[in-house]
């Protein structure tokens, strides 16, 4: 046990008194041996003292009974252990008393012993951080253009094997040849309105099935348009009248997803953009066609009740007008899909409705061109809105979602 020296001022009295009693401290009224040392000059250091027993020179002190000569350092000596009362202590040396007298110290100088000498650790100044800016990443540029008007022409419930090489489809197949063909693309889910959300909204939205009913709240692609100052029409064929809501003969409301948003359908402006097919001819003909156009043929058109040879013929009509125009000679896209397959083919984690055939065809395009890197809806709404610098909506924005730069070279 150390007991520790109290300096009272004026009187400097510079003591460090090691001390290590025999055995602990006795209770009170029983004596314990201790031996008292002058301070050395590594008194900055406390001292371990060695557990010996006194010399015939030391001097044995209780806290109860105290030599007289040592009531007069009462006032200026004195070393207190906790709970064990207060130890005068003299400086003992063959039993005589030595009473301190207040001198003025000159510190000592300190001898190095390698072996007592601890250095004191200097205090160094800790360095203040200072923030270094990180430089910002810069996106690679991308290869996909900034289109002037995009069409996205969608049909229905055929398996890529079903249309490509087929010759019940030779035009299909002749537009594969000189255009972008993707080899490796998917549709999300089965059936078909899931896929025709994800196409427009980034979302199935929950929906797994052809509900007329199941609106939704949520934001689309037409906002995003709208919202940079760009304009958009749907085209249904065999809509009986704009912003039809329910099914009518050949056309079913489940291959038009924009009537599904709220935000869209209860609002007369935006939802006079749906409208029959039967005007797009009118739009192509005098230049007035929006900057998005999306096209629905009827049920029979879009082969879901017909085989790809009806299809085919429908594209051999319409596709060569789309293509003779200056909205798709002037830096246009069409982009030609099928809602589904009829398998679970999928890729990516997040498509699973079948392995489909989609063409890209643009001026801006490589020609002849085909894509084994694998896509689905997701990544065609992203190829879009990355075109006109849109934000991404729902699982556009996943990493799973590549957008289609390979079939464009860099401009």
């Amino acid at each position: 046990m150390r007991l520790v020296a109290t300096r009272f001022i004026p009187i400097t009295v510079l003591l460090i008194v090691g001390m290590r009693l025999t055995s602990q401290l006795a209770p009170a009224g029983q004596a314990g041996m201790a031996t008292v040392y002058t301070p050395t000059p590594n008194h900055r250091q406390a001292s371990t003292l060695a557990h010996t027993p006194p010399p015939p020179a030391t001097r044995t002190l209780t806290p109860t009974t105290l030599p007289a000569p040592i009531s007069m350092l009462a006032a200026t000596s004195r070393l207190t252990v906790a709970n064990q009362g207060d130890f005068y202590l003299p400086m003992v040396r063959a039993h005589a008393t030595i009473i301190l007298t207040p001198t003025a110290i000159t510190q000592p100088t300190a001898t190095a012993t390698p072996s007592t000498i601890i250095p004191t650790p200097t205090a160094t100044a800790t360095p203040t951080a200072t923030a270094i800016a990180q430089p910002t990443a810069t996106p690679a540029p991308s290869t996909i253009p900034a289109f002037g008007h995009i069409f996205v022409i969608v049909f229905e419930n055929h398996e890529y094997t079903d249309v490509i090489s087929n010759t019940a489809a030779p035009y299909f197949n002749s537009l594969a040849q000189r255009y972008g063909l993707a080899t490796n693309y998917y549709a999300i889910q089965h059936p078909s309105l899931p896929n025709y959300l994800a196409l427009t909204g980034g979302d199935t939205f929950g929906i797994s099935s052809n509900c007329t009913d199941c609106f939704v709240n949520a934001p689309t692609i037409t906002d995003q348009i709208e919202a940079v100052g760009k304009t958009w029409k749907a085209y249904m064929e065999g809509m009986p009248q704009s912003c039809f809501v329910g099914d009518s003969g050949k056309y079913v409301q489940r291959h038009n997803p924009f009537i599904y948003y709220d935000a869209v359908r209860t609002n007369p402006a935006r939802c006079g953009n749906i409208v029959p097919f039967s005007q797009f001819a009118t739009d192509l003909q005098i230049g007035t066609l929006a900057n998005y156009i999306w096209i629905t043929p009827d049920l029979c058109n879009d082969e879901h009740d017909c085989g790809v040879d009806q299809g085919d013929v429908w594209l051999q009509t319409w596709v060569p007008q789309i293509l003779a125009s200056p909205a798709w000679q002037q830096n246009g896209a069409l982009f030609i899909v099928y809602d589904e397959g009829t398998t679970a083919a999928g890729c990516c984690t997040i498509a699973a409705g079948g392995h489909i055939a989609t063409l890209v065809i643009s001026p801006l395009g490589k020609p002849g061109f085909r894509s084994d890197i694998a896509y689905h809806h997701y990544a065609l709404l992203r190829t879009i809105e990355t075109a006109w610098g849109l934000p991404l909506l729902g699982y556009a924005d996943c990493t799973c979602s590549a957008p289609m730069e390979d079939f464009f070279a860099a401009w």
